[in-house]
């Protein structure tokens, strides 16, 4: 059924709404979905079906023409004020998501923390036949919209889809690109995270951070709400992945890396177990690490790692660290965010090592005998590649409808989009897969 099948689609004046477009992060969204248009029109876009509908969505109006203004000139183009409607709209007021989710095919919520704001768009959508992005990391939101929504959105038939951004599309996608890529079946994966950055430093918006600081503080009932959904276990196919330690010595990279503490482990793990009990493919494990450096970087890390694990405890430190982020992430998480100059200079890279069993070979017995290394690469993550699978992703929900799975509900992006020409699309605008190695082990 095609996103936002609840109200025909021809009877809903938008393909797209950008919800929280004023937000540091919306206003890159709403940039890249500026250049989606501008491609539809010029006929070089990725959608098939002519000019690409959409609007801006927020509390203040003043604050969405400035950002449309700024992009129209980040494109080089006059104006984009004719083209773009402006919707005024409050999380906190049931009845204007309501106006929002009725007049779309897709919401783009680019509005967090999620687990603050998330919920009431969710809800609008699904009440309101609209379909839902969003790019959270919170693996506590996320489990939480399924258990509550997923059963409502099957039987409206939208998908609600989270972690759309550099969270957790890179990772997901991948792991299903570097499947796809083998000859044989794949059986495990690791996924190593290399960030570069220019002379300028890095640095993130305190948006995510905040995420962060309450996602760590809220592992409890993240288990609880584990437990009452009664995930099935995912069966282990092939030799077991062993977990590394919390720190070790990476000869492949010549420098250390640790666990990587995002949610791409959880999301590709949904996405593996939907992927095994509704559609009988063999599960892939999975485990995610991040490249920090050399011993110098290891030993501040620890530093500020135990500082900010003691602080997320206790109520008190929680608002320390919200209050002075600046201070307690050594300057790579700011209320300001990035600069224009630090964000050209940053760019990603995850590598994907994968082992597997050659074609013929039975999983169940025997050693792994063949490996493949895929990578992904993209611009920096937080608010030009996230924008960029976000997007993408929404254009895939559109175009792709047939492809989708057959029922709404809520799902991960791998879950959602495996079938799909995400990856094309993804290849297509710089966040590109591409496949490094296939040595038979």
């Amino acid at each position: 059924m095609a996103a936002g099948s609840g109200t025909k689609a021809a009877e809903r004046p938008y393909d797209m709404v950008v919800f929280g477009a004023s937000g540091f992060t919306g206003q890159f969204v709403v940039e890249e979905v500026a250049r989606a248009a501008a491609a539809a029109a010029a006929g070089e876009g990725p959608l098939c079906r002519g000019p690409l509908r959409w609007a801006v969505a927020g509390r203040s109006r003043e604050k969405l023409r400035a950002v449309l203004e700024r992009a129209a000139e980040r494109l080089g183009k006059a104006t984009l004020g004719a083209e773009v409607d402006v919707l005024l709209c409050d999380v906190s007021d049931a009845g204007s998501l309501a106006a929002m989710a009725r007049q779309t095919r897709v919401v783009l919520n680019c509005v967090g923390p999620y687990r603050f704001f998330g919920e009431p768009v969710v809800e609008a959508c699904v009440e309101n036949g609209a379909s839902c992005l969003d790019i959270s990391g919170e693996p506590q939101f996320l489990e939480g919209m399924y258990l509550k929504y997923n059963e409502k959105a099957a039987q409206k038939g939208v998908y609600v889809i989270g972690s759309c951004g550099f969270d957790s599309i890179p990772a997901d996608m991948g792991v299903l690109y570097t499947r796809d890529k083998l000859k044989g079946t794949l059986t495990a994966v690791e996924s190593f995270l290399s960030v570069k950055s220019g002379p300028e430093g890095v640095c993130v918006h305190d948006g995510t951070w905040k995420s962060a600081v309450y996602g760590l503080a809220d592992e409890d009932n993240l288990r609880n709400l584990r437990k009452k959904i009664g995930y099935a276990p995912v069966p282990v196919v092939g030799a077991k992945l062993k977990k590394r330690g919390f720190l070790f010595y990476n000869r492949e990279f010549k420098e250390y890396s640790i666990p990587f503490m995002g949610s791409d482990g959880s999301v590709v793990k949904r996405t593996q177990r939907y992927l095994h009990t509704e559609l009988q493919e063999t599960p892939v494990q999975y485990g995610a690490y991040v490249n920090v450096g050399g011993l110098g970087s290891v030993i501040k890390l620890m530093f500020a790692g135990m500082l900010f694990l003691l602080l997320v405890k206790f109520n008190f430190g929680r608002k320390l660290l919200t209050k002075y982020p600046e201070f307690f992430s050594g300057g790579r998480f700011t209320k300001e965010g990035p600069t224009q100059k630090q964000m050209d200079g940053t760019s990603f890279t995850m590598t994907f090592f994968g082992e597997g069993y050659s074609e013929g070979q039975d999983p169940q017995s025997g050693k792994p005998n063949v490996k493949i290394c895929t990578e992904v690469k993209g611009p920096e993550p937080g608010y030009v590649a996230t924008p960029i699978a976000m997007v993408q992703a929404a254009v895939s929900l559109l175009e792709d409808a047939a492809s989708l799975p057959k029922r709404g509900g809520v799902y991960s992006p791998g879950a959602a989009f495996s079938k799909t020409k995400l990856i094309d699309r993804l290849n297509s605008r710089g966040v590109e897969f591409s496949v490094i190695s296939r040595p038979e082990v």
